[in-house]
């Protein structure tokens, strides 16, 4: 079993795939359950090591050799879904936080570059360079891309 506080409560994952925010610290009042499909197996040989992550005050990500899955803290609406490459696997405890990005490694039997065994994601998403989120949050709940220069880009008259 792996455990995470969160905002005053605690996530648990549990060794038969199922994920459990519970709302009081004894852990006595259940706030949601959700199961991880596929994932027993692999969880009862590994205890669960690095699998539950936060990824901001509003975002859990769940990492298991499959997928990433990204739950709302608050609810456990499951918010996106990141599967592993084909031939690829995500390795939890290989994970680290770096300001708002959470890097995942994900090895592949067969790959010419290291930065292609490296995943970046936040409460987003998958972070890339063209990346527009959905916008399926809230109004102002969403991170802003500021523009260097936001002037027309036109050419001068001759």
């Amino acid at each position: 079993m792996a455990v995470v506080p969160a905002r005053g409560d605690a996530i648990a994952l549990w060794d038969d795939g199922l994920v459990t925010a519970t709302v009081r610290g004894d852990g006595s009042a259940v706030r949601w359950h959700r199961a991880l499909p596929g994932a027993a197996p692999w969880l009862a040989a590994h205890r669960g090591g690095g699998v539950l992550r936060i990824l901001g005050p509003r975002m859990l990500a769940v990492v298991t050799p499959q997928r990433v899955a990204a739950y709302r803290i608050a609810d456990g609406d499951l918010r996106w879904v990141l599967p592993a490459r084909q031939g690829c696997a995500f390795e939890p405890a290989r994970a680290v936080r770096v300001r708002t990005a959470l890097l995942i490694a994900q090895p592949c039997a067969a790959t010419d570059s290291w930065t292609g065994e490296i995943v970046a994601v936040d409460e987003l998403g998958r972070i890339t360079a063209d990346r527009t989120p959905l916008d399926n949050e809230r109004r102002g709940e969403h991170h802003s891309v500021e523009h260097p220069h936001t002037e027309k880009v036109v050419a001068r008259p001759r």
